[in-house]
């Protein structure tokens, strides 16, 4: 059985999300920063008249928070009816994997990345990595942004 994902770079790193989640992919548009929201929500912007929280992939992730430009791309999601937006450096491609050959990070690492992976797929010659929206979106101060 064949699992379909829209992949992204982050960190120069292949992260893969999947492709039943996205709701759209918007050109970049500045958020309005939000007071007492968790480093990783960068803010709100105006989706068609929603507000709609953005969060910063990368700072989720563990990692440095993305110096945004026109050129980052806003990866709209939908989790549990909420839609929410996802700052990531680029977007590639969608792709089709096997479900079995998914595995399963080790997580006996203290890498924060780990925890928010459903697992790892090797995709031609690089590896993507297959972030769990569930994971990803288990934050009670994500809900405080919408």
């Amino acid at each position: 059985m064949y699992y379909e994902l829209i992949t992204f770079g982050i960190a120069n790193q292949l992260f893969g999300i999947d492709i039943m989640t996205i709701r759209e992919i918007r050109a970049w548009s500045p958020v309005t920063r939000l007071p007492r929201v968790p480093d990783h929500v960068a803010g709100v912007v105006n989706l068609r008249g929603t507000v709609l929280p953005v969060i910063d992939l990368s700072v989720r992730l563990g990692w440095p928070a993305t110096e945004t430009t026109p050129r980052n791309p806003i990866v709209v999601v939908e989790h549990e009816g909420q839609s929410r937006g996802l700052i990531v450096h680029d977007v590639n491609d969608i792709v089709s994997i096997e479900r079995d050959t998914i595995q399963q990070p080790d997580s006996s690492s203290n890498d924060t990345v780990t925890h928010f992976l459903e697992g790892i797929a090797p995709l031609e010659d690089e590896m993507v990595m297959v972030l769990d929206l569930n994971k990803l979106m288990a934050s009670d101060e994500i809900e405080m942004a919408a």
